[in-house]
């Protein structure tokens, strides 16, 4: 039976490496179900999320991972979230006609963007330059150039499910240079035969059998991977304070109210001008204020 909707660590043991294994099927079709994306764009962004998702375990932090593309092609952004509890969300933004498919038509010339946003202290950016043919690419890219840590990611996504499996190096004492960079070559070339069957559809425990089966792996429990949207009409309120009071009334004299929709869930905040006065004479917003998907 497959594991579904959770990340699973693991260690090599002997070896300076770790890993993990994702898989996103319930939490995916929440992420994406106020969309209607076609389906390049929907490969995309179950890719982007996989990624999110495993590099949010690979970060002692408490907070939330965001993983921006963003490009000149028809795919204008893609962005994805994973906070440290895998609470994952999602998002992209596109013309209306797509014709194209792969990773680099869709995005074109660009830039990914990794920002970490932990609960206590000042955020941390990094950004790189799209290459490669895929999200998993730019994500490795990240990694050599930031970070100088080995890391490779096979990321796949459909229409039910998205799933991932990570390697990565470990800092390590020994001297012997030559046996680490030996082991990491065995384990890499071995993680590299997966297919995209076998990701999206085999548990856990069938996946590194069939790609380890003469290591010796360490598993770790499972850790469920949940939607969860964190947009909320106080959150709205508080942007429209950063507005101003006459900036948000004149939209109010052009539109009557004001609407407020997020791009993660679909659910839309409206306020009318009773909501407004209560905002911005530092109440909270109106209880009878109507939201609605």
């Amino acid at each position: 039976m497959q594991d579904k909707d959770v990340l699973r660590r693991f260690i090599f043991s002997g070896l300076a490496i770790r890993g993990e294994w994702l898989n996103l099927t319930d939490s995916w079709q929440a992420a994406k179900q106020h969309h209607s994306y076609p389906q390049a764009i929907t490969q995309q962004l179950g890719e982007a999320i996989s990624a999110a998702t495993l590099l949010s375990s690979t970060i002692k932090f408490a907070g939330n991972l965001i993983l921006q593309a963003q490009g000149d092609g028809p795919l204008k952004s893609l962005v994805a979230q994973s906070s440290h509890q895998k609470e994952i969300r999602g998002w992209a933004r596109y013309d209306d006609k797509i014709a194209a498919e792969s990773f680099a038509d869709l995005l074109g010339n660009g830039r990914m963007v990794l920002t970490i946003e932990p609960n206590k202290g000042e955020p941390y950016q990094g950004i790189v330059p799209l290459t490669g043919d895929s999200i998993a690419s730019a994500v490795e890219t990240y990694f050599t150039q930031s970070e100088q840590l080995k890391t490779r990611l096979w990321i796949f996504a459909d229409q039910h499910q998205a799933a991932g499996l990570l390697i990565q190096e470990l800092p390590s004492d020994t001297n012997n240079h030559e046996q680490t960079q030996e082991d990491w070559g065995r384990i890499e070339a071995l993680a590299d035969t997966i297919t995209e069957q076998e990701l999206l559809h085999l548990s856990c425990e069938e996946v590194l059998h069939r790609l380890f089966n003469q290591e010796t792996v360490r598993l770790f429990d499972a850790e469920p991977v949940t939607f969860k949207c964190r947009c909320s009409a106080q959150k709205v309120a508080t942007t429209l304070l950063s507005l101003g009071r006459t900036a948000v009334d004149d939209i109010l004299t052009e539109q009557q109210e004001i609407v407020a929709g997020c791009e993660f869930c679909g659910q839309q905040y409206h306020f009318d001008t009773v909501d407004i006065e209560r905002i911005f004479s530092h109440s909270l917003v109106a209880p009878h204020s109507t939201t609605q998907h």
